[in-house]
């Protein structure tokens, strides 16, 4: 069971910040983006992809392979943290908080 522990499943994030000035920099950043994908990472903001490792082998391999297809121009950041700091992420969208909707009143017809 200690195999699917929360301490031990890990997630990869990458962030990055590439340049997309010419039509050979935003080249670089579709490839780039589609190297991501293809290996599993999935967006989670514009600029960062993260991925699901059963282990912190498998984290390792896929951290390999980012490094593998790095662009040349700017800055790409890998972060590897485990399955119990992931969960616990705060995700806001806006400032203000989202209140519960209660339904409406239903209508009866005769």
């Amino acid at each position: 069971m200690d195999r699917f522990s929360e301490y031990r499943v890990m997630w990869v994030l990458v962030l990055f910040d590439l340049p997309t000035e010419t039509k050979k920099d935003k080249k670089a950043y579709m490839d780039f983006r589609k190297n991501l994908q293809r290996d599993g990472f999935t967006m989670f903001q514009f600029s960062i992809y993260v991925r699901h490792c059963a282990s912190s082998e498998n984290a390792a391999v896929h951290i390999k392979r980012v490094k593998s297809f790095l662009p040349e121009f700017g800055q790409v950041g890998i972060l590897c943290i485990t399955d119990k700091q992931f969960a616990q992420i705060e995700v806001f969208y806006g400032k203000k908080p989202q209140g519960v909707k209660t339904p409406g009143q239903q209508l009866e017809l005769f």
